[in-house]
């Protein structure tokens, strides 16, 4: 899913295109339009050069002076003439020329400045020169242009038949395709898109930076939060301060239901446990109660000494139950040294092999990795959890079967595994092993693995079922190979 970054600067994008593409229309329609102009003086510049030989044969008309020397008064008519024809064209100066004499007469009748302009234009002599020259030349119509970074210069030259030879009318007039309307036109609408582009860049971009920092801040102000009852302080955006109130609302809802989780979870805890108890406890009183009548009821000594040596087992039982439920409830903090794994390990293992072979099951100790440094931890409480799982597997593993207790370090922490051969873990019971009187076994207590898992977490670690199948059962108590 997109971002509101990542929209944002689509349009963006889409705002520059539209910009690019009507800049580029309004260049295109600029050109267009100064092609046009050109064309529309290219038409007046000819149809000006005919009306200066349609002028010049109607004042040679008749004409019987000589055809090499012209005299004044011909050469002010031919002026005449020339200003006839050029004053209703804008802008169009010309004249006529002759190849031997050059310029026989000129006009600019529509100039604009100060007085009329007679004398040809210095600076494009040459090039009235040569397009006259070549009209003569070739008896045919000629034409150029010169384009400057502002204007366009358009000449044009036609050969004018009469008495006198070598005869040529020409005109020229200046196209300014740097000014007039169409220029200031495009120069106005690229300034009108600078603007709004840069100006939307400055705003889109002044948005991004604002909504990411307040975005930022109010992740830091999450993620800093200890407590879902806490408010989160408002960004002063509209549509962030109405999801923040939104997260406060929710923030207090979940506190609330999380509060009362918490409290019924206890409840229910205290309640299992209190059932549990009663239970452990009644067994043992209900067997000792049943011992002694027996006892009283019963003249025969050594049935009363059996009775006796019972009820002591079962008081055996229930002070082994209420140390374990201690050493559950008041968690002791461990003082951690550096532990020789082997020696560990071997010492574990042999405290269960009598009762493993009495069982006809095997317990044996992996090899262990070497390690850099030995791992610390408290010995006698990482020992108690061990034998914990350790007996829990013995006690679980079918004759003929094997326990293997490993250990390895793996990103710091030290794992212990108990595997065995066993049948697995009921389903069942599988989700609450690690609660307190949870146990397939109805000689067990069920405060075993729960032990294990309290020693485990006092360590900063954990202790969890890795897998159970039919084929067998891995526990693991994971421990930081050197605490914090």
């Amino acid at each position: 899913m997109r971002s509101l970054r990542t929209r944002l600067l689509a349009l963006w994008l889409m705002l520059a295109t539209s910009a690019v593409v009507t800049g580029f229309v309004l260049f295109e329609s600029y050109r267009q339009s100064a092609n046009s102009q050109i064309i529309r003086a290219e038409d007046v510049v000819a149809r000006g050069c005919r009306d200066i030989g349609d002028r010049y044969s109607f004042v040679v008309a008749g004409w019987n002076g000589s055809t090499r020397n012209i005299d004044d008064t011909l050469k002010q008519r031919l002026v005449q003439a020339v200003q006839a024809a050029l004053a209703r064209a804008p802008g169009v100066e010309g004249g006529i020329w002759q190849t031997d004499a050059g310029s026989l007469a000129y006009a600019f009748p529509t100039y604009e400045g100060t007085g009329p302009k007679t004398d040809l234009p210095e600076a494009e002599l040459a090039s009235i020169r040569q397009v006259n020259d070549e009209a003569a030349r070739t008896d045919r119509v000629a034409a150029t242009r010169q384009t400057t970074r502002s204007q366009v210069l358009l000449f044009h030259a036609c050969p004018i038949a009469g008495p006198l030879s070598n005869i040529t009318g020409w005109t020229m007039t200046r196209v300014f395709t740097g000014q007039g309307p169409a220029y200031n036109q495009l120069l106005i609408g690229l300034s009108v898109l600078a603007v709004t582009v840069l100006g939307s860049a400055i705003w889109l971009g002044a948005i991004l930076v604002s909504w990411s920092q307040k975005l930022a801040r109010l992740q830091a102000s999450l993620a800093a939060r200890s407590d879902d009852r806490e408010a989160l302080p408002l960004t002063g955006e509209r549509e962030l301060d109405r999801l923040v109130d939104a997260l406060n609302a929710a923030g207090k809802r979940v506190g609330e239901e999380r509060r009362r989780a918490s409290a019924a979870e206890r409840l229910a805890a205290v309640g299992r446990l209190a059932a549990g108890l009663a239970h452990e406890i009644r067994n043992p009183i209900a067997a000792m109660r049943l011992k002694a009548e027996n006892a009283i009821v019963s003249g025969d000594e050594g049935r009363r000494a059996s009775a006796l040596q019972s009820i002591l087992e079962q008081v055996g039982r229930l002070d082994a139950l209420l140390r374990d439920l201690l050493a559950m409830t008041q968690r002791r903090e461990p003082k951690p040294v550096e532990a020789d794994l082997d020696s560990f390990l071997k010492n574990a293992t042999d405290a269960h092999r009598e009762l493993a072979a009495a069982k006809g099951v095997t317990v044996e100790a992996a090899a262990i990795p070497e390690a850099p440094t030995p791992p610390d931890f408290d010995i006698d409480q990482v020992r108690r959890a061990l034998d914990n799982l350790i007996l829990n597997a013995v006690q679980n593993t079918p004759r003929g079967g094997t326990v293997t207790v490993a250990a390895a370090e793996t990103n710091g922490n030290l794992h212990l595994r108990v595997s065995d051969t066993g049948p697995g873990v009921a389903g069942d019971i599988r989700e609450r092993l690690f609660e307190p009187f949870v146990t397939a076994r109805a000689e067990g207590t069920g405060l075993g693995l729960a032990i294990a898992r309290e020693i485990a977490r006092a360590h900063g670690g954990e202790a969890r079922l890795v897998s159970s199948a039919p084929s067998g059962t891995v526990f693991e108590i994971e421990l930081p190979w050197r605490p914090s």
